[in-house]
C-alpha cells in the first residue's frame, strides 16, 4: 500500500512539473445495474443463509466521484456510492479510472476501470462485503469546458454476482485558468 501511495504521488508530480494541465473534477452518477449471472456455487454448509444476493436482484446506484484530470486524457478519482438491490441496500467506496481517446472535442469516446469495496445489508447478520470491480466503455459530451454528460456501459463483479451497468453521469470540471473562467457556462464554442 505504500509503495502504491508513492507511485501515485510521484506519477502525479511528474505530470504537474513537466506542464500537465490538471483539472479538479467531481463526478455525479446514477446507473442501473441488470443481474447477468451467479459467479460461484456455495456447497452449504451449517449458518449458511443463501447468496450474498440470492433472489437474482437487479440493482440501482447513486455515486459521487472526486478526482483529477491531467491533460484531457487521463482521469484518476476517489467514488462513493449508495447501492439498492431491490430492497437490499448498501454502499460501496472505489477508485475510479478512465481514459479519453480524444482532447478537447465535444464528443470523446472513453474506457473506464474501477476498483473497491461494496458492502450489502443482507440476510447474514452485519451484512456482507465483498470487493467489486467494474470495466466499461462509453462516449461523454462537452456542454462546456466545465461542464459535460457521459454514458456508459460494461460490467460489474461483486457480491458473487455479475451485472450489466449502464450509467449516467454529470462532470463537473473546476476552472484552472482565467480564460476559462472568464469564458462562463455559456461558452459551448472553442
Amino acid at each position: 500500500m505504500r509503495k502504491t501511495t508513492l507511485l501515485l504521488a510521484t506519477f502525479i508530480a511528474l505530470s504537474c512539473s513537466s506542464g500537465a494541465q490538471i483539472k479538479f473534477t467531481t463526478k455525479v452518477e446514477t446507473a442501473w445495474m441488470p443481474y447477468g449471472a451467479r459467479l460461484v456455487r456455495v456447497d452449504a454448509g451449517p449458518g449458511w443463509k443463501g447468496y450474498n444476493l440470492d433472489n437474482k436482484q437487479n440493482g440501482f446506484a447513486l455515486n459521487l466521484v472526486n478526482g483529477a484530470r491531467i491533460k484531457d486524457r487521463f482521469f484518476a478519482g476517489l467514488g462513493l456510492g449508495y447501492l439498492n438491490f431491490e430492497g437490499i441496500n448498501g454502499f460501496s467506496l472505489y477508485s475510479d479510472f478512465e481514459f479519453y481517446f480524444l482532447k478537447k472535442k465535444k464528443l470523446n469516446p472513453f474506457l473506464n476501470l474501477t476498483i473497491g469495496y461494496s458492502h450489502l445489508n443482507n440476510q447474514y447478520e452485519g451484512g456482507t462485503g465483498s470487493g467489486c470491480t467494474s470495466y466499461g466503455a462509453g462516449i461523454q459530451y462537452r456542454h462546456t469546458p466545465n461542464l459535460a454528460f457521459s454514458v456508459q456501459t460494461g460490467f460489474l463483479i461483486t457480491q458473487q454476482a455479475l451485472f450489466y451497468p449502464v450509467r449516467l453521469s454529470i462532470v463537473l470540471n473546476k476552472p484552472t485558468t482565467k480564460k476559462e473562467t472568464a469564458k462562463g457556462p455559456g461558452s459551448a464554442k472553442e
